[in-house]
C-alpha cells in the first residue's frame, strides 16, 4: 500500500500562489487527490517550499576543512532549520557525496574559495596571485556546479584597512574566464572599491556587500547584479573588528561603520531593485541553521514578510535553477504552525521538514 502525506494547507507556491491542500505521492507533489487504496498521513500547517540557504560553507569550520561526519551533521542542522537547498559559498573540503545521500539537503557547489596569497583565512582557500587567477578560476569553473567563488577584499596590512585583493584588469579576465566555462562568479567583499570593481567585471553576485553606496547601488541594480547580505555574519563586525581596534585603527573604524550602516544598506538596494536574497554563512566561524534568523535581520532592514520570504524560498530557488511546489515536482518542503506571511519568526519553529518527498521530524 503506497503511503501518501495530506498537506491540509494553506500551501504557499509563490508570493500570490495559494493552494487549500495537496498531497505527496511516490516523493512528490500532487494537487489531485489521489485515488486508490493508500496509507495517508494527515499533515496540518501552513506550507513553503524548502528554504534555500544561498550562502553556506558545507565541510568547513573555523580550522579549515572538517571530516565527513561533521559535514554530515552541519547539513543534518540545516535540513532540521527548514533549509533545504544549499548554495555552497566556498570549502576546501569535497562535499561532492553530500549530493548522493538522499537525506542531506541539496547542494548547488562552488569548489574552494580563490584568494591572494596571505589575504583571507588561514586554510580556507586557493592562495595564488594575480597572474595565477585565470587559470585558477578555470579549474574550479570545471570542478563545481556553475559557481566560482572568489575573495573579493581583505585587510591589507601595508595599507591597514580593506583593500582590493586583485587588479581590476585581472579581475575582468578572471570573471570572463568563469563565464566562458558555463559557471558564475560570486565573490566575499566588505568594503567599498571591491564592489565598483567587480560590478565593472560583470560578477554575477557579490557576498555581504555591506559597502555598497550610492554609485554602486545604481550599477548593481541596471546589471542586475544579485547580493547575498548575510546579516547574521555582519552583526559579529564589532567582535572581529576588535583585535585590530590599536595595531589597525583605520580598519576597525571601516568594519564598525559598515556594520552600523548594515541595514540601511540593504533596505536601499532592495529599494533599488537590486535581487536580495538570504544566506547565513554557516560553517566558519558560524553555526549551520541559521535560515530563520537572516530572514528575520531581513524584516529588520525593512522587507515585508512576503519580500523576505521570497529572498528565502520562491525567488531564491529560481534564482538557482530549482523548483518549487509545482505539480509533478519534487517534495522539498517545510510545513510551520502558522502563517509566516503573518510573523516571520514562525520560521524558526518548523513542524516538518520533507525532502525528496521523504517526512523529517525537525
Amino acid at each position: 500500500m503506497a503511503s501518501v502525506l495530506h498537506l491540509t494547507g494553506p500551501v504557499l507556491l509563490g508570493p500570490d500562489d495559494v493552494r487549500d491542500q495537496a498531497w505527496v505521492l511516490g516523493g512528490r507533489i500532487t494537487y489531485e487527490q489521489p485515488t486508490g487504496d493508500h496509507d495517508v498521513t494527515t499533515v496540518p500547517g501552513w506550507v513553503l517550499p524548502g528554504l534555500v540557504d544561498a550562502h553556506s560553507h558545507i565541510g568547513l569550520d573555523r580550522h579549515g576543512a572538517t571530516d565527513a561526519a561533521t559535514a554530515e551533521q552541519q547539513a543534518l542542522t540545516d535540513r532540521a532549520a527548514g533549509a533545504l537547498l544549499l548554495r555552497d559559498a566556498g570549502s576546501p573540503a569535497d562535499t561532492r557525496w553530500v549530493q548522493d545521500r538522499e537525506d542531506l539537503p541539496r547542494l548547488v557547489r562552488a569548489g574552494r574559495h580563490i584568494a591572494r596569497t596571505r589575504r583571507y583565512i588561514r586554510g580556507y582557500a586557493w592562495e595564488v596571485e594575480p597572474e595565477q587567477l585565470v587559470d585558477q578560476v578555470r579549474i574550479e569553473a570545471r570542478s563545481g556546479d556553475g559557481w566560482v567563488k572568489l575573495v573579493g577584499d581583505w585587510i591589507d596590512r601595508e595599507s591597514g584597512d580593506l583593500a582590493p585583493c586583485w587588479p581590476a584588469d585581472v579581475l575582468a579576465q578572471a570573471v570572463a574566464a568563469a563565464h566562458e566555462e558555463g559557471a558564475r562568479v560570486t565573490a566575499h567583499c566588505f568594503g567599498e572599491q571591491s564592489l565598483r570593481d567587480l560590478a565593472a567585471a560583470g560578477a554575477d553576485c557579490v557576498e555581504h556587500a555591506c559597502g555598497l553606496e550610492p554609485d554602486t547601488i545604481d550599477t548593481f541594480a541596471r546589471q542586475g547584479i544579485v547580493i547575498v547580505p548575510t546579516l547574521v555574519n555582519i552583526d559579529t563586525f564589532p567582535q572581529i573588528a576588535e583585535p585590530a581596534r590599536e595595531k589597525f585603527p583605520d580598519y576597525h573604524r571601516h568594519m564598525i561603520d559598515l556594520h552600523a550602516r548594515r541595514f540601511e544598506t540593504i533596505a536601499s538596494a532592495r529599494e533599488a531593485g537590486i535581487p536580495v536574497y538570504v544566506g547565513t554563512d554557516g560553517g566558519g566561524s558560524l553555526p549551520h541553521g541559521l535560515v530563520a534568523d537572516e530572514v528575520a535581520h531581513l524584516g529588520r532592514a525593512g522587507f515585508t514578510p512576503q519580500q523576505a520570504l521570497d529572498a528565502a524560498c520562491w525567488g531564491a530557488r529560481s534564482w538557482l535553477g530549482w523548483p518549487g511546489l509545482g505539480e509533478g515536482d519534487e517534495a522539498d518542503l517545510v510545513v510551520y504552525a502558522a502563517d509566516p506571511r503573518a510573523d516571520l519568526g514562525v520560521l524558526a519553529a518548523p513542524s516538518l521538514v520533507v525532502l525528496r518527498g521523504i517526512a523529517h521530524t525537525p
